[in-house]
């Protein structure tokens, strides 16, 4: 990676920020010190009615991190609330949601999504998540070693993967009752949308329904047990899905 060449005009804030520290590897990625060196304190207590806040003036702040939820969360929340301290400093007391946070969210243009947005790039910077995922397929045994090396959650590093896939990818959430929510990449046909709920003939079904945790195997199988839209009868899918600890059911899959 010392070797790697890098255009520098076309990296985001957050990996021109990662960048300006000499970053060239995901293990120097420390967000608390990153935190600090821009004048934010951090630090992890229980929170009722959100997952973090961040109180602050021009100069300082205080990043405050819901305890109670999972490592890979925290981290994400603390990436979350960097993006606020440098887009939106100065702007008093911002409490953040559960439904706040989350990389599933970073789409829109709410200040929010873009705090998501720069959220997802701080932790998975494409300058070095692209050539690591180079050559690998998209899916989640993938997503799940780059999401190790990285030290991030297994969603935010699936839809990283699929939104970089060369191929028509999509990542999508399902609960017992409803489709979560969803993402596909530009390849994809903005036609074409996931099923509302799962097919009760994929393994995912199973998953969701009768298993307390879990991952499928990767399986060839018809895009008619994924999709609605034009042309899918026609279409096949490689698709894989995990049981995460919320009891939702992750899917990733790409038309093969």
């Amino acid at each position: 990676m010392s070797n790697q060449r890098i255009d520098l005009s076309k990296l985001t804030k957050p990996e021109r920020l990662l960048w300006s520290y000499g970053i060239t590897s995901p293990a120097e990625i420390d967000l608390e010190v990153i935190a600090l060196d821009l004048g934010a304190t951090v630090r992890y207590l229980k929170l009722d009615g959100c997952d973090a806040r961040i109180v602050g003036n021009d100069s300082a702040a205080i990043i405050s991190i819901n305890s109670s939820t999972h490592p890979a969360r925290q981290r994400f929340s603390l990436a979350h609330e960097i993006g606020h301290w440098f887009e939106d400093r100065g702007k008093g007391v911002l409490p953040c949601s559960a439904e706040d946070i989350g990389p599933q969210n970073a789409q829109a243009k709410s200040k929010e999504a873009l705090a998501n947005s720069f959220a997802s790039q701080l932790i998975l910077p494409s300058y070095l998540f692209t050539p690591r995922a180079a050559g690998y397929s998209p899916n989640l045994d993938t997503a799940s070693n780059l999401a190790s090396e990285f030290n991030a959650s297994l969603t935010a590093t699936a839809i990283k993967l699929a939104g970089i896939s060369l191929v028509p990818t999509m990542a999508v959430c399902h609960s017992q009752i409803k489709r979560e929510w969803f993402f596909r990449n530009d390849a994809f046909s903005p036609d074409m949308w996931p099923l509302r709920e799962l097919h009760h003939d994929t393994e995912a079904f199973e998953l969701l329904f009768k298993a307390s945790s879990g991952k499928t195997r990767i399986k060839h199988e018809s895009a008619t047990r994924w999709l609605n839209g034009p042309g899918v009868s026609l279409m096949q899918v490689k698709a894989q899905s995990v049981k995460l600890p919320d009891g939702t059911v992750l899917s990733l899959f790409f038309i093969a």
